[in-house]
């Protein structure tokens, strides 16, 4: 895959307080359109799977600050089969790249149990997975209030309730048992533009207050689960 012909995005997180979020939230309301999957809501679920190999080099990369470095997971919505995703997420020199591709439960289970597999047939991410040995070790889930601005591709989302399993066989179940990453009253807000970010925008998250910080919810929910 020829990484430098791939686009790569500014992506900013922001740890927010309940209050900061609701204010944040009622700011960018008139500025940015709600996401058209979001329900009726204003907000879906995201499940990741995420998969490392058997030295965690994924794990570890995060942990060191590797460049470029990536991750690889498999995302369903609302705890839905009906659209998976699988997923390699790159960071390099400050700026992130997302591939996705669509599988079918039956690739997906493949992956997450290790079968042997067609390389030739696969997509590229599968392809990289299975070279690399990569397995199955967290889950993580949130509930997502995602908005949108076309000009500069903006995207404002705002995670909430971050928690995690490390029972990765029990993906597609409907309930699993979960331990909270933050605590009560915590949540993510990512800011990801391409070009530039506009300045209305901008200004409507400048609450004066907030600080941007590296967030990785499988770093730190791998770090927690040990």
């Amino acid at each position: 895959m020829e990484y430098d012909k791939l686009k790569y995005r500014h992506e900013f997180k922001y740890i927010v307080t309940e209050t900061q979020c609701a204010i944040l939230k009622a700011r960018i309301q008139p500025l940015m359109r709600l996401d058209q999957h979001a329900g009726s809501d204003g907000q879906y679920s995201i499940r990741s799977l995420y998969f490392d190999d058997d030295q965690d080099r994924c794990y570890y990369e995060n942990r060191d600050g590797t460049d470029p470095r990536e991750k690889y997971r498999i995302r369903i919505y609302d705890r839905s089969k009906d659209y998976i995703r699988l997923e390699c997420k790159r960071k390099e020199r400050g700026k992130t790249q997302k591939t996705s591709t669509p599988i079918s439960v039956d690739l997906a289970h493949s992956l997450m149990e290790r079968q042997d597999l067609c390389v030739d047939k696969l997509p590229p991410p599968a392809r990289k997975m299975i070279l690399m040995g990569l397995h199955p070790v967290i889950i993580v889930e949130y509930a997502r209030i995602p908005f949108e601005y076309s000009m500069g591709n903006v995207r404002v989302t705002f995670d909430m309730g971050i928690s995690f399993s490390a029972s990765p066989s029990g993906f597609f179940e409907e309930n699993i048992p979960r331990r909270p990453l933050m605590p009560k009253g915590l949540h993510i807000m990512e800011v990801k533009y391409d070009e530039f970010l506009p300045d209305f925008i901008y200004r409507a998250l400048n609450l004066g207050t907030l600080r941007q910080t590296t967030f990785s919810k499988y770093y730190l929910c791998r770090e927690s689960s040990f």
